[in-house]
């Protein structure tokens, strides 16, 4: 990791209980999330098609010009079809409360989350907040008021 990284800081918001549990760590020195685990007390099954807010015992301080995403993991997605309903999550610069994941079922099968479980990443990146300003036109572009799928990009509809 470079030195000159910013830092986050983290809480564990019950010390005693989550000590077992690893902060969030990049699994690889490429990785751009540091995977978040469950602080389940007893497992969690979700239904199929439900949704579950899984909480993981942490609060965060993100710097100021950064965000917080909570993005899935591809494995839970192409193996069960879990993922993170609001995907990515943003946890902004001056939230200081716990750090929960909301994850949807959207496989054929019931899915257990279990204490440790690896539930979802953590991308830290830059934003860039705008000042807004009402004008009569905007600029033009080949584009144009085209929606989605307008691009001609891929050769879909």
């Amino acid at each position: 990791m470079p030195t000159d990284a910013p830092t986050l800081a983290v809480k564990r918001l019950d010390p005693d209980r989550d000590a077992d549990l690893p902060l969030p760590r990049y699994m690889t020195a490429g990785a751009a999330g540091a995977d978040l685990v469950a602080a389940l007390d007893a497992e969690l099954v979700i239904a199929p098609g439900a949704r579950a807010k899984v909480p993981t015992g942490l609060a965060i301080a993100v710097p100021r010009g950064f965000e917080a995403q909570v993005r899935p993991r591809s494995g839970l997605a192409i193996r069960h079809g879990v993922t993170v309903v609001n995907a990515p999550g943003t946890i902004d610069a001056d939230y200081r409360g716990e750090v929960c994941v909301l994850l949807v079922n959207l496989g054929a099968e019931p899915f257990a989350v279990r204490r440790g479980d690896r539930i979802a990443q953590l991308v830290i990146a830059p934003v860039v907040q705008v000042a807004f300003e009402v004008v009569d036109e905007l600029d033009a572009t080949d584009r144009g008021a085209g929606g989605f799928g307008h691009t001609g990009v891929g050769g879909g509809a």
